[in-house]
């Protein structure tokens, strides 16, 4: 080797030996958290029209064609909700578990179901259900009257054998048999599976919860205060929008949990326990924030026991960042306009038909 030739060898190896000793580049800005400011971060100003483009005011009801609601199927779909002889124990109903005067869910992590059973899922509210994208958490059923028909045949929640034993407990009972027959005009056997789906449905989709915040959106500027717009604004900014849209602040898309900073439990798998798709891992329907205020606690799994801990962990696992506590706190006083409930005497439980002679026995 010539040597000029070996003093190029020489000075190649002596750069790439500082290369070497370079520290290593950060990691991308999305796999960062930002940092926290004791501050807001977000100037309080609103945009009202960008609002109202990127939300909607709730509509009366959540009627589909394929389930015209009437006044008697309404009526029998109000007594199945609160019916605890669809359960096995006949002390469980769909109430049990999506109390209407709590917001529409269950105030415990797990609810409890048949023998004091513990599902593995928080139970998310019954309040403006049927107008999301989907039902259950992993969006297995596509409506509110196939989702009626799950809970009951579930060995951990009523634990019915099959729906030819409700059936049967139905057709003991002199007054379903009546309401059916009402509530389902000219059908030959009205007491079917389906049906009970189709009036528990019918009640659910009138399960809606208007409020102020639907009057601003509607052209009432002076709907809310100084501080719940500005608790907006900072919601909009910050990205929370991006995912909790449309007329119930979410509902309308799956998106996995933990797209910055991965979920600390992984045992959920979310929706790929329905698909089997690897792309579904880790993702969850996103939740409507209406009555998020009155529904904790919060999350699939129910480990967010409050409000300001599930809005920063949204904040890191799904965002990015590490909220100051004044935007959370901004944003819970937006989220609290969201607090709603359908008219007193919807809800109210009705009497129940007393049972027959032939009506099964608690098991």
């Amino acid at each position: 080797m010539r040597p000029h030739q070996l003093a190029l060898v020489i000075a190649a190896a002596l750069l790439g030996c500082k290369r070497e000793r370079k520290p290593p580049p950060p990691p991308p800005p999305a796999a960062q958290v930002s940092p926290a400011h004791t501050e807001s971060t977000v100037e309080p100003a609103l945009d009202l029209e960008r609002a109202r483009a990127v939300f909607a005011p709730l509509p009366s009801r959540f009627d589909t064609p394929a389930n015209p609601p009437t006044p008697e199927k309404i009526a029998l779909g109000r007594m199945l909700y609160f019916e605890p002889r669809m359960s096995r124990a006949q002390d469980l109903s769909c109430a049990s578990c999506h109390d209407l005067g709590k917001g529409g869910a269950d105030e415990g992590r797990f609810s409890k179901g048949h023998h004091g059973q513990l599902g593995g899922r928080n139970a998310p509210t019954v309040f403006n259900a049927a107008g999301q994208i989907a039902q259950f958490w992993d969006g297995r059923a596509p409506t509110v009257e196939e989702q009626a028909k799950g809970p009951v045949l579930n060995p951990v929640e009523m634990a019915m054998p099959d729906p030819a034993y409700v059936l049967r407990v139905l057709k003991s009972i002199p007054g379903y048999r009546d309401a059916f027959a009402k509530a389902f005009p000219g059908e030959q056997d009205p007491i079917t599976y389906d049906n009970f789906g189709r009036a528990i449905g019918a009640f659910e989709r009138g399960l809606v919860t208007p409020t102020r915040f639907d009057k601003l959106l509607a052209g009432d500027a002076n709907a809310l205060d100084a501080r719940e717009k500005h608790g907006l604004a900072v919601f909009m900014a910050t990205g929370c929008s991006t995912c909790h849209n449309g007329p119930l602040l979410g509902g309308t898309m799956y998106m996995k949990l933990g797209t910055v900073v991965p979920f600390e439990s992984t045992k959920d798998q979310g929706r790929y326990e329905v698909t089997k798709n690897e792309a579904d891992r880790m993702y969850f329907k996103v939740p409507t924030l209406r009555n998020v205020a009155a529904t904790a606690p919060y999350f699939h799994d129910g480990s967010m026991p409050d409000l300001a801990a599930a809005v920063k962990a949204m904040g890191t696992h799904q965002l990015g960042r590490q909220l100051s506590d004044a935007d959370v706190s901004a944003i819970i006083t937006f989220l609290q306009t969201l607090t709603g409930a359908p008219p007193a005497d919807y809800i109210a439980k009705p009497p129940l038909p007393p049972s027959g002679p032939t009506t099964p026995k608690p098991e």
